[in-house]
């Protein structure tokens, strides 16, 4: 991977709260590896301006390896496209199987199919941060 890597113990920790934030959304819905990511807090060790800049692609490495019964197929990236990768013609036919449509430039309509992310209660129980930037507390 070009980049700055995330140290293996805050990795695993990243990797785990993204695919806890995946199981979350729901069918017929779609989030972009960049929104996904920005819920977590900075990893311990990491600039808050490199997370910035490195957190969407960490969350595509993490998405691609993500264990069973985690909904890969619903990140997608910023541009509402699938990223060209193995396995890029499953995901679509998995999206389509949702109900997702696609464009004739083969991308989603993210205000028709985006998921807003999940709700407040979820995301203070989890100490996610919320859309505003904001950590949600207890």
């Amino acid at each position: 991977m070009n980049g700055l890597e995330l140290p293996p113990a805050e990795r695993d920790a990243f990797y785990a709260t993204l695919w806890k934030i995946a199981r979350q959304i729901p069918a017929g819905r779609v989030y972009t590896y960049g929104q996904i990511a920005a819920l977590i807090p900075t990893p311990a060790g990491i600039t808050p301006d490199d997370y910035k800049t490195y957190r969407a692609r960490w969350a595509g490495n993490a998405m691609a390896a993500c264990p069973p019964g985690v909904p890969w197929q619903r990140v997608i990236n910023a541009q509402g496209k699938i990223s060209p990768r193995r396995g890029a013609e499953m995901q679509r036919a998995l999206l389509i199987s949702e109900g997702i449509a696609f464009d004739s430039q083969d991308r989603i309509d993210l205000s028709r199919f985006g998921w807003h992310g999940p709700n407040d209660e979820w995301r203070q129980a989890n100490g996610l941060i919320s859309p505003d930037g904001q950590i949600s507390l207890f």
